[in-house]
């Protein structure tokens, strides 16, 4: 005797070897034992041999119309598998027709819903409508995604993608046919989702990739701000003193946000008054408005080579930054200097300038350096005026215990692109210019975070020991500078930080009540939300740096080059700030030079390949 069984969903035959009323041990044809439950025998059979009833029976259910069947059902309740067999074969069903039905019915789970052992429901018409349609777009979508990953497999874009190309970048859902094709495929040919889209001519731009990646991360809504104009723009301050005075500013050639300026003013018996001047965004922005918000939320001006992301809308910036020529009101700080260079007083005012001249570094830096200064040329614009600021800050750094900073050598790097091209020119960070200013900086943040502390009205204060910078409501040493407290407060119109402090310093000045308190959590939560941005944004600075590094290399053709060893087999590269590891360096000392070969840049991935050539 035979039986037909299911077995985990599964249909099978096998001989009987042992009865045990409640248990039967079967073998199956191709000579394999099992004990089966006597539950899961469906029906038993003599003829046809236990070789040929599964093949048989698959045949019969193979030419049974499913259709017809779930149609015949759908007036019944629940129906057996043998009572269906009858009615449809016309007379009492052989073992393989009967097996047939069950067969059918266990493998249209869409028409028939199974209720028990043999027992089925056909499947109500709206739903099994519904399921058809599910099936027929399953069989559409996997028929889209095999043409999806045939063109993908070519390197040809599909069209259909390009409407979902950022998303498939930088933030794909993965239910989706497009990403599972595409997945599909990088996973054989080994390729980065980035790397098979520019393969395929999808990233027309690799910057743009970078940047657009960084801005879909940060920047979700777009880097344009979307505020009336009326949150923008303010009316001029009133009752501002104009000051009499000419000041002018030092900045880089392509920036815009001019937030400090200078002037020098003789004084009785050889002494003299410096101003340090500060635009005042602060005036106008009102903490809690839409423009202080969007300020809030960004914290920080974003900057990389060839653009920036500024904190403020360009019509605010405007109506502030210290253009020459056009009256600003500013928070300034004079400080009386006698002729050995030594600070007398200091006076904070609000106020109007007019800035006279814009200088820029690329110009000045050719009439005012350490050959001039010692030749002493003075046939250029304020060379007066910037001889003294020289030796002032000079003092200054020696107050500081700051004159042999080793900071003072090291090599800072200006990039420049026109037009799609490159230029990054190398500049030593401890030139005239560059200790000019930062010493004025120093000692405007240092001296206003003072006058904060000593008036016990809160500020958000940066120190700095045992080498480590931390933000704070607490005034505390700065070591790296040298100062007993220091508090940034010179860019309000590039850190957010900076504003909350203005504000701070115009409420001391005006005997205003001051916007922010001790108490408030307000403060504690921007230096929480400024610290996270600002090091997200240098961190992006630095890679859109690499990644200008690189195409550098590939505009100049440069495939071996000059290097200096770090440490270990990190080697900074000549001529740009691009720091490469190198596998096959040898054991050498920081410092040493060496030659190295340089392949298989990648734009995508900002990576190449480097080899040691040789030890110069």
């Amino acid at each position: 005797m035979n039986v037909f069984y299911e077995e985990s969903g599964i249909f099978k035959v096998g001989t009987i070897l042992a009865d045990n009323t409640t248990s039967l041990q079967v073998e199956a044809s191709h000579g394999k034992r099992s004990k089966i439950k006597a539950s899961s025998v469906l029906l038993r059979f003599e003829v046809p041999p236990l070789y040929e009833f599964m093949y048989q029976a698959q045949q019969v259910a193979a030419d049974l119309d499913t259709d017809f069947l779930w149609e015949c059902c759908t007036n019944s309740e629940e129906f057996s598998s043998h009572t269906l067999a009858a009615d449809y074969f016309g007379h009492s069903p052989s073992p393989v027709e009967a097996a047939a039905i069950m067969i059918l019915l266990n493998s249209a789970p869409m028409y028939f819903y199974r209720k028990g052992q043999g027992r089925y429901k056909a499947a109500p018409a709206e739903a099994l409508r519904a399921a058809l349609a599910s099936q027929e777009k399953k069989r559409l979508e996997a028929e889209q995604q095999a043409r999806y990953k045939q063109q993908l497999s070519t390197f040809i874009f599909p069209e259909e993608f390009r409407s979902q190309l950022d998303d498939l970048l930088y933030k794909p859902n993965k239910n989706t046919i497009e990403w599972k094709a595409l997945e599909s495929v990088c996973t054989a040919t080994k390729l980065s989702v980035p790397k098979l889209l520019e393969k395929c001519g999808a990233i027309p731009s690799t910057h743009d990739y970078h940047f657009n990646q960084f801005l879909r991360e940060h920047f979700p809504e777009g880097a344009a701000f979307n505020l009336p104009e009326i949150d923008c723009v303010f009316s001029d301050p009133e009752n501002l003193p104009i000051a009499d005075i000419a000041a002018f500013s030092i900045d880089d050639a392509t920036t815009t946000e001019i937030d400090d300026a200078f002037s020098v003013t003789p004084l009785a018996l050889g002494s003299f008054r410096i101003g340090i001047h500060i635009a005042a965004p602060a005036l106008g922005i009102t903490p809690g408005s839409l423009l202080d918000k969007v300020a809030a939320k960004r914290l920080s001006t974003v900057y990389l080579p060839g653009r920036k992301i500024t904190m403020l809308p360009e019509k605010t910036i405007d109506l502030y930054t210290l253009s020459e020529t056009r009256l600003r009101p500013t928070v300034s700080l004079y400080l009386d200097v006698a002729d050995d260079f030594t600070v007398i007083s200091s006076q904070s005012r609000i106020e109007k300038i007019r800035v006279i001249a814009n200088l820029r570094h690329d110009a000045l830096e050719q009439q005012f350096n350490e050959d001039t200064l010692r030749k002493n040329r003075t046939n250029y614009p304020f060379a007066h005026e910037l001889s003294l600021l020289w030796n002032f800050s000079r003092k200054m750094e020696i107050l500081r215990g700051k004159e042999n900073d080793i900071n003072n050598e090291k090599i800072d790097y200006s990039f420049f692109i026109e037009q799609d091209r490159i230029t990054i020119q190398e500049r030593r960070r401890g030139s005239p210019i560059d200790r000019v200013v930062s010493e004025l900086m120093i000692y405007a943040n240092t001296e206003w975070g003072k006058q904060l502390a000593d008036a016990g009205i809160a500020g958000i204060y940066r120190s700095q020991n045992g080498g480590k910078v931390k933000m704070s409501l607490s005034p505390a040493p700065h070591q790296g500078l040298g100062v007993a407290q220091y508090a940034w407060s010179s860019s309000p119109m590039r850190r957010y930080v900076d504003l909350i402090n203005q504000r701070q310093l115009i409420a001391l000045l005006t005997d205003a009540v001051p916007s922010y308190s001790k108490e408030n959590d307000e403060l504690l939560i921007s230096i929480r939300d400024f610290e996270q941005a600002y090091s997200i944004y240098s961190d992006f600075q630095r890679a859109m740096e690499r990644y200008w590094c690189l195409r550098w290399l590939l505009q100049e053709d440069i495939q071996v080059t000059s290097g200096q060893v770090i440490k270990e087999n990190l080697v900074k590269v000549d001529r740009i700030p691009l720091i490469v590891r190198v596998p096959s360096l040898p054991d050498l000392l920081p410092g040493t030079v060496v030659k190295l070969e340089l392949s298989q840049i990648d734009l995508i991935e900002c990576t190449l390949n480097t080899r040691f050539l040789y030890k110069e």
